[in-house]
């Protein structure tokens, strides 16, 4: 096979881990594979799909990183410094027999991102940052459950805020609902990047290129990325049991960023403009997408 993975015998069990036969299972569906990788395509490995027991552990991490956001929601506000959103976000999770994802990965300190205004992304907690009337904040939580990974983010808005960033904030998530709606099974990763990228720009934005979505579940961060800087027609084919992140980050100046900052970790936009991101985790379907975490 082109993945150079082992291919069952006719009457072996599947590789998917369903008990069936492989000729009864996956063959036909291993047979396309080749099909489009023998037509150019950029095709998934099989051992980046998830079975269905990937997708189940899958949810049942996202429960809690659901839950973990929802908590914020309902808690944050002027005056709340992001320290503080740091340990709900700890808390919630180890209380759920859960582990942030975040948290020493790669030297990362805490156990989520809290970008603020105009960094968009990798914000830092601190004891230091209080959230202010007007501020804007993404809450990027992760988590890891049973070995499974889950991972959302949320915007909000802090108080009242003016109408720009209040702008930014809706289109970006409306940016993202219309990448959902170019999710087709067997169709190209860069049919959701373009839309997202299109959305942005006629509504006066632009979008971050070093930055984007990425496989997920088995481990933080797995292949593809996923850009939303792309051309339709091109990317990886959206076979059914990839899992991925959509997550643009859309700045309401210029795309370029500032990746200076001392730590190592906080981006900004290079003109200091006002950033926003939402993110989703989805599953591909034979008829769609399962919207896993948000």
């Amino acid at each position: 096979m082109y993945d150079g993975l082992p291919t069952p015998g006719r009457n072996d069990e599947c590789w998917c881990g369903s008990g069936k036969k492989y000729k009864k299972c996956h063959l036909s569906f291993d047979e396309r594979l080749e099909a489009l990788y023998e037509a150019g395509e950029e095709v998934p490995p099989r051992d980046l799909l998830k079975t269905a027991e990937d997708i189940a552990g899958v949810k049942h991490s996202a429960e809690v990183n659901i839950g973990v956001l929802d908590y914020v929601a309902e808690r944050i506000g002027p005056g709340v410094t992001t320290e503080q959103i740091d340990q709900w976000v700890h808390d919630y999770t180890v209380e759920h027999d859960a582990i942030p994802a975040p948290l020493n990965y790669e030297g990362f300190p805490k156990s989520v991102c809290t970008s603020v205004n105009e960094v968009v992304c990798h914000g830092i907690p601190s004891s230091d940052e209080v959230l202010k009337e007007g501020d804007i904040v993404n809450v990027d939580c992760s988590t890891i459950r049973d070995g499974y990974f889950s991972d959302s983010s949320r915007m909000f808005c802090i108080g009242e805020v003016s109408p720009e960033a209040a702008d930014l904030v809706r289109v970006t998530k409306e940016a993202v609902e219309e990448g959902l709606k170019a999710v087709k099974p067997w169709g190209h990763l860069g049919d959701v990047g373009a839309v997202v990228n299109e959305y942005a720009k006629a509504h006066g934005y632009s979008v971050v290129r070093e930055f984007g979505g990425h496989g997920i579940g088995l481990e933080f961060h797995e292949d593809p990325f996923v850009s939303f800087v792309t051309e339709p027609g091109t990317g990886p084919i959206m076979v059914p049991g990839l899992m991925f992140t959509i997550e643009p980050m859309i700045n309401a100046g210029a795309q370029e960023i500032d990746m200076s900052d001392p730590n190592g970790w906080t981006v900004r936009t290079e003109d200091r403009s006002l950033t926003a991101q939402w993110e989703v985790q989805l599953v591909i379907t034979e008829d769609g997408y399962e919207l896993l975490s948000w």
